[in-house]
């Protein structure tokens, strides 16, 4: 039986960050056994029309070979071919002077760096000390190579004026006009963190919406279509509708650095589970994942009308 097609993100090799928005979730950093990467795909490919595999689920090119790294994605991925989605990794940017250059050989034309304000704000929400420095460094590493920066900006209570002043510094920088002048846009665009992973401990710091300068509010993504909460809740109590697969032409799966199977929807939780690749049978496993058989799900299932 051969199905959809399947996207695989696989927990490698780790992160170098402890990001407080992280809607995965937090992780242990550990190195996966060097053959990891083929038995995960040899244990879906005879189900599926077509497989990209991913060695990253957190940062990526975080391995030091990189690019052979790169090249065996490639390889092990089945009529299809794994994407750079404006993802790299700001550590390596900051610390190998060769890792701009494989970015521009695999086409790379934009990277998305992602702030929290200034230096201290941002150090705190990455987890580390001179992670600010670090995206200022990346930034100019990208800009002398041709290679447009994108700054993401998280917004909550606590930062919501020390965003102000990045939208200052940006200016200064005076990032749009150097992208421009090798015919790049520069995107300074701000949202708040989903529920997921650890940005549900950042509830009490959410910002409302009627407190987000007005300053900022031309940057906001889709800011007249953001719903306050209290409206989402009215939305809740009046929707009849029930249970829909997600499932469609293309799936996507979580892989931890433990095996454990998870759908992307959201993080990677008991709830969330699927399965484990080492212990849990293939057939069984692709099954459930086809039925979307899971404890989160199969309880979204039973609520088949409005309370």
């Amino acid at each position: 039986m051969q199905h959809q097609n399947l996207h695989i993100l696989v927990d490698m090799y780790g992160c170098p960050n402890r990001c407080k928005h992280c809607w995965i979730g937090y992780m242990q950093n550990k190195k996966m056994p060097d053959n990891s990467d083929e038995i995960i795909v040899n244990y879906f490919k005879p189900y599926f029309n077509s497989l990209t595999f991913y060695s990253w689920l957190r940062e990526p090119d975080f391995c030091n070979n990189y690019e052979q790294r790169w090249i065996k994605d490639n390889q092990l991925s089945i009529n299809a071919k794994p994407q750079r989605f404006e993802l790299a990794s700001f550590w390596r940017l900051a610390r190998d002077k060769n890792y701009v250059y494989f970015l521009k050989n695999v086409g790379v034309k934009k990277v998305q760096l992602t702030f929290f304000g200034m230096e201290e704000i941002t150090d705190w929400y990455i987890g580390r000390k001179g992670a600010f420095n670090e995206l200022l460094l990346a930034t100019e590493i990208l800009l002398n190579n041709e290679i447009a920066p994108r700054w993401q900006v998280f917004i909550n209570a606590n930062n919501s004026s020390d965003i102000i002043n990045l939208l200052a510094l940006s200016k200064k920088l005076k990032l749009s006009e150097r992208c421009k002048a090798f015919g790049q846009d520069f995107n300074f665009f701000i949202h708040s963190g989903s529920c997921d992973g650890e940005n549900k401990k950042l509830y009490p710091i959410r910002i409302n919406k009627e407190d987000i300068p007005p300053e900022l509010i031309p940057y906001y993504n889709n800011f007249s279509e953001t719903k306050t909460e209290s409206q989402l809740c009215e939305l809740l109590i009046n929707d009849e509708s029930i249970f829909y697969y997600h499932n469609e032409d293309e799936i996507t799966l979580n892989v931890s650095n433990n095996f454990d199977v998870y759908f992307n929807f959201t993080h990677m939780h008991p709830r969330w589970k699927i399965g484990n690749i080492l212990t849990d049978d293939s057939k069984t496993i692709v099954q459930k994942i086809i039925d979307e058989d899971i404890p989160a799900l199969n309880l979204a299932k039973k609520i088949e009308s409005k309370i």
